[in-house]
C-alpha cells in the first residue's frame, strides 16, 4: 500500500465498482463520491454494488451504469451468492471503492483479484482496514472527520480526488413528479400553502423526538401561520407513532396519509416541500438530495450527519452528554429530548422558514397538473 497519489490516465479506467451496501442514508451520501469518480473518468462505466432495497434511491442516476443488488431471499444459498459474486468480479474493474468491508463486499473484493482488467492493474481502495482485510486492498487511507459524504469521499485522496461541497443527489423522472403534485393537490395542498414534510419516526428511541412534541409544534407553528402545511411520513410498522402525531397536532394542518408512501414517492413529496422536518435519518438525506432544505432535531447523532449550508439546520439541546451516538441513553432518560419542547423549537423553525422564504425556495406549486 502507498500514500502516494496514484498514477493512473482518465482514458485507460474502463469500470469502476463503488460498494455500499448499507444503509438508506449512507448510500445516498455516497453519490457524491460517485460524482467525483464520473468527472475524473468520464469514460467510465460506474456499477454500484447495494442492497436490493437501496436500488429505489439510485435509480436514474446517470452517472451510475450498473446496480448489482444483493438480495438477501434471492442470495440466502451459498452456491447462488458465490455466482453471484463471481458474475460481478468477472466485470473486470480497473478500480474498485469499499466504503465498509462488510463479508459480502470482501468477497467481491477478493474474487476481482483473479479478474484483473486489460490494463492489468486493479486499484482497490478503502478506509484504514484491520490487519486481516490488509491482504485484499491495494491502498487504503484514514476516514476524513466531518460531514458524512465528505468523509466518505476522502476514501479517493489516494486517486487525487477531495469532495468540495458537493451535494448529494437522486434523480426523478417528470412521471414521478407528477404523481406527488397530484397526490398533494388530493391532500388539500395547494399553491397558497407551505408545504414541510415530516419525518418523526426513528428505530432508536435516542434518534426520535417525542411524537407529543412534534404534535404541539405543528399547532403552534400553524396558528403562527396559516399557510403552513404538515405531511406526515410513516414506514413499515411505524404507523401508530405516526399517528400520534397527528393527533397531537389537533389541527387541519397536520396531514395524515392513509396509505405507506414507498422511499421512492416519499422522496418525490419532498422535493415537492417547501421544508423537510424530522429525525436523523434517511429521509434528511433525501431532502439534501433533492434540493429540499431541512430542519432535523437531534438527540444522540452528531452535526456530521448535516450538509454544511444555511439551508439546512440541526438543532440540538446541547446537553453535556451530547452527542453521544448511542443507540440507547447512557443517562436512562433520553433528556436530550424528551426535555426539548415545542416552545424552544418553534422560533428557530420559524427563523428558518422566514430564511427560506427570503432565498426564493421552492415552496410547493401546483402547477401544471
Amino acid at each position: 500500500m502507498s500514500n502516494r497519489t496514484i498514477s493512473l490516465p482518465p482514458e485507460s479506467v474502463k469500470k469502476i465498482l463503488v460498494c455500499q451496501l448499507r444503509q438508506i442514508g449512507d448510500v445516498i451520501l455516497a453519490t457524491p463520491a460517485i460524482h467525483l469518480l464520473k468527472e475524473r473518468y468520464p469514460q467510465a462505466e460506474i456499477h454500484v454494488l447495494t442492497m436490493k432495497i437501496n436500488k429505489t434511491v439510485l435509480e436514474h442516476n446517470p452517472e451510475i451504469s450498473r446496480l448489482w443488488l444483493i438480495d438477501r431471499n434471492e442470495h440466502k444459498n451459498l452456491l447462488r451468492q458465490l455466482s453471484f459474486y463471481l458474475t460481478v468480479a468477472r466485470e473486470r474493474f480497473d478500480i474498485i471503492v469499499d466504503f465498509q468491508q462488510l463479508p459480502r463486499m470482501r468477497n467481491v473484493v477478493a474474487l476481482s483479484r483473479f479478474f484483473k482488467p486489460s490494463s492489468g492493474r486493479q486499484i482497490r481502495l478503502t478506509f484504514t482496514p484491520p490487519w486481516y482485510n490488509k491482504p485484499f486492498y491495494t491502498h487504503w487511507v484514514d476516514m476524513e472527520s466531518g460531514y458524512a459524504a465528505m468523509s466518505k469521499a476522502s476514501v479517493l485522496r489516494p486517486l487525487g480526488l477531495a469532495w468540495d461541497g458537493e451535494c448529494p443527489k437522486m434523480f426523478f423522472t417528470e412521471q414521478e413528479r407528477q404523481k406527488a403534485r397530484k397526490e398533494l393537490a388530493a391532500l388539500g395542498v395547494n399553491d397558497t400553502h407551505f408545504l414541510v414534510t415530516v419525518d418523526p419516526t426513528h428505530r432508536r428511541k435516542t434518534r426520535q423526538w417525542p411524537a407529543e412534541h412534534y404534535g404541539k409544534l405543528i399547532r403552534l407553528a400553524s396558528e403562527a401561520d396559516p399557510r403552513l402545511r404538515f405531511l406526515i411520513f410513516y414506514g413499515p410498522g411505524e404507523e401508530q407513532d405516526a399517528r400520534a402525531v397527528k393527533d397531537a397536532a389537533q389541527c387541519d394542518a397536520a396531514i395524515f396519509p392513509e396509505t405507506m408512501y414507498s422511499l421512492r414517492e416519499m422522496a418525490a413529496l419532498i422535493e415537492q416541500a417547501g421544508l423537510h422536518l424530522g429525525n436523523c435519518s434517511a429521509p434528511r438525506h433525501m431532502a439534501v438530495a433533492c434540493g429540499t432544505p431541512s430542519f432535523v432535531v437531534l438527540g444522540s447523532t452528531s452535526q456530521g450527519w448535516t450538509f454544511p449550508s444555511e439551508d439546512h439546520i440541526a438543532y440540538a439541546l446541547k446537553l453535556d452528554c451530547q452527542p453521544c451516538n448511542e443507540n440507547r441513553c447512557p443517562r436512562g432518560d433520553i433528556a436530550c429530548l424528551r426535555t426539548l419542547t415545542a416552545e424552544k423549537i418553534l422560533p428557530e423553525l420559524q427563523k428558518h422558514i422566514d430564511h427560506i422564504q427570503r432565498g426564493a425556495s421552492h415552496a410547493f406549486s401546483v402547477h401544471d397538473i
